[in-house]
């Protein structure tokens, strides 16, 4: 399978069309944005018009947008994948969506005759440039197998938990923990600031010791830096969070932590930062997210 479809080329799509395009394969892309593209068809990329292009011209068609409206569009709209011929070709959605629509997309590509799978993605925007995100998928066995000399090209690790809908409730799972580093982080910089320590120093000691994990190693440095750019949107962050808890609502169940993170990062969305990257949740108590001058090094 050497021709590839890529739609949603984003702060991480495009990082991963940079990995395909190096592994030289025939890359065709799409986005909502046609000028998000420029720098990918400069390296070789094929420009289509439309998802319907992508997916006539692909024998692999990735996607990678927003939200689930977006994904529910760019599949199932007037210039979607499904409006191409797709026997024997694979759909794989890297986008954080909805169980529900991840197994109707499933659904409806079996009547076509293809293969869907589901496969959200963990590892932010630096693991995408990096090429080691870990992808959680949900989907045909067969199918999966058939796409990992692709996937290698920008994972470090990959993983099938089941039929569709199995990679998105995986990532929900995966989402709930990150609401609790996130708060966890940021509570941690806000009582270590105002208890005077020195707050790289701080981390440094805590990222040897059981407190180790992803949000401060990744985000810590960041915040110290006043640097609040998007690795990973906190408008998204909060779509994901709502998701995790409508899903909890249907099973019975009461997630207390998730529902707090979920309002913070609510508040911070109101307060104006909803395009900013998740470490911003520390302006909630530094204004601006400025570090405060008696923990500066």
């Amino acid at each position: 399978m050497e021709k590839i479809g890529f739609i949603g080329t984003g702060v991480m799509g495009k990082a991963i069309c940079g990995h395909l395009l190096k592994a030289g394969y025939e890359l065709f892309v799409y986005n909502r944005t046609k000028e998000k593209t420029a720098d990918l068809v400069a390296q070789g990329a094929i420009w289509c018009d439309t998802p319907t292009e992508v997916a006539r011209q692909a024998e692999v068609i990735f996607t990678m947008v927003g939200f689930p409206a977006d994904v529910e569009a760019v599949y199932f709209g007037e210039t979607g994948i499904f409006q191409a011929p797709l026997a024997g070709k694979i759909l794989v959605d890297l986008t954080t969506s909805t169980p529900t629509l991840a197994a109707k997309i499933a659904e409806k590509a079996a009547l076509q005759e293809a293969s869907a799978l589901d496969a959200p993605v963990s590892g932010g925007d630096i693991g995408a440039k990096n090429g080691t995100l870990t992808i959680m998928l949900g989907g045909d066995a067969v199918a999966y197998q058939a796409v990992q000399p692709i996937l290698a090209h920008f994972s470090k690790q990959t993983s099938l938990h089941g039929g569709a809908g199995k990679g998105q409730h995986t990532k929900m799972a995966n989402q709930i923990m990150i609401a609790g580093t996130m708060t966890g982080l940021t509570e941690m910089l806000v009582y270590a600031a105002k208890a005077g320590l020195d707050l790289e120093q701080t981390m440094t000691t805590l990222g040897g010791g059981a407190a180790a994990n992803f949000s401060m190693t990744s985000y810590g440095p960041r915040i110290l830096a006043e640097d609040y750019s998007p690795g990973f949107f906190v408008k998204h962050f909060i779509k994901d969070l709502g998701i995790a808890l409508a899903e909890a609502q249907k099973m019975s169940l009461q997630l207390p932590g998730t529902e707090l993170a979920y309002n913070l990062y609510h508040q911070l969305a109101e307060k104006g930062y909803e395009n900013d990257g998740t470490q911003a949740l520390i302006k909630l108590w530094w204004p601006a997210g400025q570090v405060p001058k008696s923990a500066e090094n």
